[in-house]
């Protein structure tokens, strides 16, 4: 089986949720023996990193690069570019062989949706628009309006498609509630086996360590985590770590909060989660986040909204779903996560390791996305 793995880029190359996903998939197909074209771009900044797979894997990665357009600004450039994007992945797709099934990140199939019909390309196409965040609930009416434009080409690229893939939870009730319902392909995100071995379930006894990775994107919810950080009278010591890169306009001046900045070494970031109790997650939108995964891979309990697939990683056994308003649910759920019982923090902690490593290692994961997509070519 040959499938074309259609992305915007893959992590370490370019930063973020989708491209680390798009690598993931990449190599554990390999390492299943799938033959994968992976169409992707490196930033100039980055042209001369070796990549990021193994010899083994890529026997049988084929790396197709793009080239990334010209950037413009004027109002909805980001969809001009995605577009153009989609017509250079589209011109090198056509010139090789077709292969068995098409799996598309975002806007990179959008000209091939298009034209589909024209270059007489009938092979299953499978969309993954991973969050779809301009239907969740925006943080402010900017951020709101900028969202807006995004809905109608996503809905055209979800009608195009033949299939669509979804993280469950409230991704399924979206794509449902546009129509789509017999499209859905219900798959999970996974995280790579290392991060769950050699973990001990370590308590604090002492000081409960709290921490926040990502960056400071308005709907992320920093503003909302600091407004509450800030009334926190604590009896019981407590730190708070942030990790990514928060400027110095969103940092507050207490003793209690460390800011490491952004971290590329992921051995780093594991260190600092190992010796976290509580990764805090107070989005407004996401779509199934690593940074949850990985923190509950460092046995981590977990405070996080209930938003996008998040709740079919977070329940009351491994941490606290922030559900209504956003200030008043996460204030309560760190003063909440301060007063448990430390017996009872360390259960939740091993909760969350042992919950990953039944359902939500890569290992796993893409046995399951593989058997799938063999359903959607049969």
């Amino acid at each position: 089986m040959k499938i074309a793995l259609l992305t915007d880029g893959i992590y370490p190359h370019v930063m973020g949720g989708m491209q680390k996903h798009s690598y993931y998939l990449a190599r554990y197909f390999a390492k299943q023996k799938i033959h994968v074209e992976l169409y992707h771009y490196i930033p100039k900044d980055k042209a001369n990193t070796h990549s990021p797979f193994s010899a083994e894997e890529l026997e049988y990665i084929r790396e197709v690069l793009i080239e990334y357009p010209k950037a413009y600004k004027f109002p909805g450039h980001y969809l001009f570019e995605r577009f153009q994007y989609s017509k250079k992945v589209l011109k090198q797709l056509i010139n090789n062989d077709l292969p068995d099934f098409i799996y598309c990140k975002g806007f990179a199939s959008w000209a091939l949706l298009k034209s589909r019909n024209h270059f007489n390309i009938n092979v299953p196409i499978c969309v993954n628009f991973h969050g779809y965040e301009m239907f969740q609930r925006a943080p402010d009416l900017k951020t709101g309006f900028k969202l807006q434009i995004l809905k109608q080409p996503v809905l055209y690229n979800m009608r195009k498609a033949d299939f669509l893939f979804s993280y469950g939870g409230k991704i399924s009730e979206i794509i449902k509630s546009k129509g789509f319902n017999n499209k859905i392909i219900q798959l999970p995100t996974g995280i790579s086996q290392d991060w769950t071995e050699n973990n001990t379930a370590i308590m604090h006894s002492t000081c409960i360590k709290f921490c926040f990775v990502g960056r400071a994107e308005r709907r992320k919810g920093i503003e909302e985590l600091n407004q509450v950080f800030s009334k926190i009278n604590s009896q019981k010591a407590l730190e708070f770590h942030f990790i990514g890169p928060i400027p110095l306009k969103m940092r507050l001046d207490d003793p209690r909060i460390i800011y490491h900045g952004p971290i590329y070494d992921q051995k780093k970031i594991k260190t600092i989660l190992n010796e976290s109790d509580v990764l805090v997650c107070p989005s407004y939108s996401e779509g199934m986040p690593n940074v949850i995964l990985e923190g509950m891979a460092s046995q981590c309990a977990i405070i996080a909204t209930d938003v996008g697939a998040i709740s079919e990683m977070v329940d009351n056994h491994n941490g606290w779903l922030i559900e209504g308003d956003l200030l008043i649910g996460l204030e309560e759920a760190i003063i909440e996560a301060l007063k448990v019982d430390s017996n009872k923090l360390i259960e939740m902690k091993r909760k969350s390791l042992s919950r990953v490593k039944k359902s939500f290692t890569w290992e796993e994961v893409i046995k399951t996305t593989i058997s799938k997509i063999q359903e959607c070519i049969s």
